[in-house]
């Protein structure tokens, strides 16, 4: 009888990967914390979600029931809320802020000690930690890390959904499979590509079902199956039924009315053929799409060695089908997806969970390169060796000093104009009085109600905010006396942001 192959393991065995783990906490939370202490201004869709938060915090239910968002997000800022609330029970907008920016850092620390794993199985921890390592040094990798946004709440609920995946596969308990489920339903709550660790499950025990793998019988795929897809229906159904369709904020699959408590009417049919039409080449290649995203987010110099690290991983290195299955399986399913986002709207903040898991591929090709390098130079074995190792800290230590100028940069420093008006305005205005802004930040700091405007400034306005180019003329067609500016941009695109009181 044939002995079967030793299986890839997922496993805390060594001081080793103690360390790794020590290093990276020390990494993730040290930079995060920099980088919230120097916010300058946080993103204009972080003032959706507070705003959500603080509906849920007045009424929990109608908060999450009239949310036009998912509300994962938002209640984890509202929870987060209430434990600042323990230690400092003033309110203000501020400890708002902090509390959605401390759930991403706390959300990037679970993630990326999750991916550490998940790339211990993958590539081994040593890779792992060098790949983790470099996604924590990345600009925006690290930015959305510390900004009010879902990207690393729902990476987190995704890796720790992936891992536990994994562990299904590789010791073959079904439990596993039902967590798996469940932590797939919490992040459909915070995005909905959350449900994509379903598609990987079923996809795997399927296969199982029809060709079991080592010791999995049919039997117990079956049962992991149901415990996966129980999993993700106690926590997702009740929300998709809340709001009438499958993917609320894409407002696609509407569900039967039997099955539905909203009212809303969405169209099917338009949004099948939305969905069909984004399966095109063109959202692959075009400009501001997945290859220009995904080059920008790895600030083009470590393109090639993902490149090289996906050939030589997948073309070179000998895998169980298990790994094959599962790295390949993310790949494929998230460029399809990011292929049809593109026909909306892609930016780089969509294309991270690509790039965090495809991030251990980077080392593998430094090392490759580092071969290539230390091969044209005539040593002996044990120099050749070391060499390797140097051209590999050399090409690293390239590629974090390109990081460092964008990373320890404030974030949106060139928008301290919109906060010196927002401080103006809460000074010198009264709560009742309305703003018109052209962007919502501004009125959200300043604690003020704001109406949003283009070009036309809405009737019954109190005060009107202008960005003009620094030497342009603002055209304002009420009487107005102007009262307050401010700079923002960077030199050579600086604009003017001025405060008008209509009279």
């Amino acid at each position: 009888m044939k002995a079967e192959e030793p299986r890839p393991n997922i496993r805390l065995p060594e001081e080793h990967c103690l360390a790794n783990v020590v290093i990276i906490l020390a990494i993730v939370l040290g930079i995060g914390v920099y980088l919230i202490a120097t916010t300058v201004l946080i993103a204009e869709d972080s003032t959706l979600y507070i705003e959500c938060a603080k509906q849920i915090a007045d009424d929990p239910v109608e908060g999450v029931r009239n949310m036009q968002l998912s509300p994962g997000y938002p209640f984890l800022i509202y929870l987060t809320h209430k434990v600042t609330g323990l230690f400092n029970d003033t309110e203000s907008i501020q400890r708002w802020i902090i509390s959605a920016q401390a759930v991403s850092l706390l959300s990037k620390v679970i993630a990326s000690l999750a991916l550490y794993f998940v790339g211990s199985y993958f590539v081994g921890p040593n890779l792992s930690f060098w790949g983790v390592l470099i996604l924590s040094i990345l600009p925006d990798s690290a930015k959305l890390g510390s900004d009010a946004l879902t990207e690393w709440p729902h990476l987190m609920f995704l890796t720790t959904g992936f891992l536990l995946l994994l562990l299904g596969a590789q010791y073959r308990k079904n439990w596993m499979f039902g967590w798996a489920g469940i932590i797939a339903g919490l992040g459909y709550l915070v995005r909905s590509e959350g449900c994509q660790l379903i598609v990987y499950g079923s996809a795997w025990l399927l296969f199982n079902l029809v060709r079991p793998q080592g010791k999995t019988k049919r039997t117990k795929a079956a049962g992991a199956l149901i415990l996966l897809l129980a999993g993700f229906a106690i926590i997702a159904v009740p929300y998709m039924r809340s709001k009438g369709c499958v993917f609320p904020k894409q407002r696609m699959w509407k569900l039967p009315a039997s099955l539905s408590f909203s009212n809303d009417s969405y169209s099917p049919v338009i949004n099948a053929n939305i969905c069909l039409a984004g399966l095109s080449i063109k959202g692959v290649i075009g400009n501001e799409t997945l290859i220009t995203n995904m080059c920008e987010t790895l600030m083009y110099y470590f393109i090639p060695p993902l490149l090289i690290g996906c050939y030589y991983y997948f073309r070179k290195q000998s895998k169980r089908l298990e790994q094959t299955f599962f790295a390949a399986a993310f790949i494929i399913f998230n460029v399809v997806m990011l292929s049809w986002q593109s026909n909306r709207f892609l930016s780089r903040r969509h294309t991270l969970a690509l790039v965090a898991f495809t991030i251990f591929y980077i080392p593998i090709g430094l090392h490759t390169i580092a071969c290539w390098l230390s091969e044209r130079s005539p040593k002996n074995d044990v120099a050749m060796q070391k060499n390797k190792q140097h051209w590999f800290f050399v090409l690293l230590i390239i590629g974090i000093v390109i990081c460092l100028p964008k990373l320890l940069r404030p974030m949106r420093i060139d928008k301290q104009g919109y906060l010196d008006a927002a401080v103006w305005l809460k000074e010198n205005t009264k709560p009742e009085d309305i703003i018109a802004v052209p962007d919502k930040r501004i009125s959200f700091y300043a604690e003020r109600k704001g109406r949003a405007y283009d070009k036309n400034v809405p009737k019954g306005v109190k005060y009107i905010v202008k960005i003009v180019k620094g030497g342009e003329k603002p055209k304002v067609r009420l009487a107005v006396q102007e009262k307050c500016s401010a700079w923002i941009g960077r030199r050579g695109k600086r604009k003017r942001v001025i405060i008008y009181e209509v009279l």
